[in-house]
């Protein structure tokens, strides 16, 4: 996984689907809890939002005297396990052609490497732009993304989006979607907060660290065609010099990935470099085996009560759920 890939442009984008691990959703597939009635009516505004954006222009005269609407914009509230990223997922696949899908720190690492006006006029040329996980921890980012989301329904794109919402905010009732509103500021009035409640469906239990393997184990199994493995202390340093946007790229063609030496991160970027590594191998589906110390102490206390926890907790449920 040591290596530098050179992506073109073109094939930044191109990445920019639906992630193999929500391949297969659908509005069908999803599976509304009946305690929570927010989750069918859920299900039910974004399929009639993809029947509104797949239906084709006008064209002609009835082009010339139809003003045209204000493009679609919609925000899906909730917390972990409720199907947000299920339901983004359909929408995306029932809308078909012309549509984009990605993370919000994706995005904002497209615009690192294309430059805001390029990733404006490759991404103006969808009908729908979907942003999973929208992110408020970072004011630089924020103030990015609210300007290129701007710029994007100014050209008629319609947008979606998900909120990110810490497991202890939930029972406090606190989500996203107020934040989100004041961030995105002259966009807020476009934008249609659809609000989804229940418990996780998985029934996920708070996140706990977890040993790992012995690195001998590790160097055993990771063996094998399209298999990997590296000494953790290598990988976080070859990361800083990869851009984030070519991390996917790293992956490819990669089945199993095995990493020795695992120890807890004192640097806040090297800490914020994995976590886009770890979303990457979720995405894909690649199982991960951790020798040293595992996820104990990974992200230390100080990063789990900072700005950028949510992140982080994202990455140990990720890896938690990749471990073989």
């Amino acid at each position: 996984m040591l290596r530098r890939p050179e992506v073109r442009a073109h094939d930044l984008l191109a990445a920019f689907a639906v992630p193999r691990h929500f391949a297969d959703a659908t509005f069908e597939s999803y599976r509304p809890d009946p305690a929570h009635p927010s989750q069918r009516a859920a299900r039910e505004r974004l399929a009639a939002l993809a029947g509104a954006i797949a239906a084709p222009a006008p064209r002609g005269l009835a082009r010339l005297v139809r003003r045209a609407p204000e493009p679609a914009a919609v925000y899906l509230d909730g917390g972990f396990g409720v199907g947000k990223t299920h339901l983004l997922a359909a929408l995306a696949r029932e809308v078909g052609e012309h549509v984009v899908y990605g993370t919000f720190v994706e995005y904002t690492h497209l615009v690192g490497a294309l430059g805001f006006a390029a990733t404006v006029r490759a991404l103006s040329a969808h009908r729908l732009v979907c942003i999973d996980e929208f992110e408020l921890d970072d004011p630089g980012d924020t103030v990015l993304m609210a300007r290129l989301l701007r710029e994007l329904a100014d050209h008629g794109v319609a947008l979606a989006a998900t909120s990110n919402t810490l497991p202890e905010s939930l029972g406090e009732g606190r989500f996203a979607a107020e934040d989100f509103m004041r961030e995105i500021q002259s966009l807020a009035e476009r934008f249609d907060v659809v609000r989804i409640d229940g418990p996780d469906y998985r029934h996920r239990a708070a996140v706990g660290p977890a040993a790992g393997l012995p690195d001998d184990e590790v160097r055993a199994r990771a063996v094998g065609e399209g298999v990997t493995c590296d000494d953790f202390s290598d990988l976080v340093a070859h990361l800083r010099t990869v851009h984030p946007s070519r991390y996917g790229a790293l992956l490819d063609g990669v089945r199993r990935v095995g990493l020795t030496g695992v120890a807890p991160l004192t640097d806040q970027a090297d800490a914020l470099r994995l976590v886009v590594l770890v979303d990457r191998l979720y995405d894909r589906d690649v199982p991960v085996l951790l020798g040293g110390s595992g996820t104990e102490g990974l992200f230390g206390p100080a990063m789990l009560r900072g700005g950028y926890r949510k992140k982080y907790y994202r990455a140990l449920s990720r890896l938690s759920a990749l471990t073989p």
